[in-house]
């Protein structure tokens, strides 16, 4: 076996033994949570208000669906979610998933079809791209996934919507944070405890939509 294979397999061995002593992965299956990234919205949600019985949110990079199980549950009775992933995600009962790339026309056009009136209160997006460990890759592909979120929020949001999205410190990320400042009234970081404490990542939440809906 050469050192790079056992490089690789020592680091998801190593990967493997910190995610079974996870306090929150315990949870979650205890709670019979998908995720451990469901506690992450959880206090997103109590530091800021975010959901109430009545809202329509769509929920980019849902898969396995950790976050659409808590949000669903905090926006019933009377709520929409819709539930977007490039991956298949197991069905939660009350949630409307769509499958497919949120940057492509017709799976934006699925998603407006999908919600009352064509628009929502909040976008919400943990999702993130595949990793390919060379830096300037993997920034570009963030960067654009980024973008796509921005550019779907800002077709479906409400005037006075919300957007809230996971990015990556380090690299551009100030110019995306600069270019959500102009669609939306306030912008601040957050930080969920329930964030790995070596994780680069944060989420941005925008208040206050400037505009109403782009036409596609």
């Amino acid at each position: 076996m050469c050192d790079i294979v056992r490089g690789k397999k020592r680091k998801r061995n190593n990967w493997l033994q910190r995610h079974a002593r996870d306090p929150y992965v315990r949870r979650a299956k205890a709670q019979g949570y998908r995720t451990r990234a469901t506690f992450k919205i959880m206090e997103l949600d109590r530091s800021d208000r975010l959901f109430r019985p009545g809202l329509v949110v769509v929920e980019l990079g849902s898969a396995p669906g950790g976050w659409s199980q808590y949000v669903y549950s905090k926006i019933s009775p009377g709520g929409t979610l819709v539930a977007v992933d490039l991956k298949e995600m197991p069905p939660i009962p009350g949630v409307t998933f769509v499958c497919g790339d949120m940057s492509r026309f017709d799976i934006k056009r699925k998603i407006i079809d999908c919600l009352p009136e064509g628009s929502a209160d909040l976008v919400i997006s943990d999702a993130a791209p595949n990793i390919t460990g060379i830096g300037a890759v993997d920034q570009s592909k963030t960067l654009a996934l980024l973008e796509d979120s921005l550019d779907l929020a800002c077709t479906v949001l409400k005037p006075g919507g919300r957007f809230l999205v996971k990015l990556r410190e380090g690299g551009d990320m100030q110019g995306f944070r600069r270019r959500c400042a102009l669609y939306f009234k306030q912008c601040a970081a957050r930080k969920p405890g329930a964030s790995r404490a070596r994780s680069p990542e944060v989420y941005l939440l925008g208040t206050g939509f400037l505009s109403g809906k782009r036409s596609l």
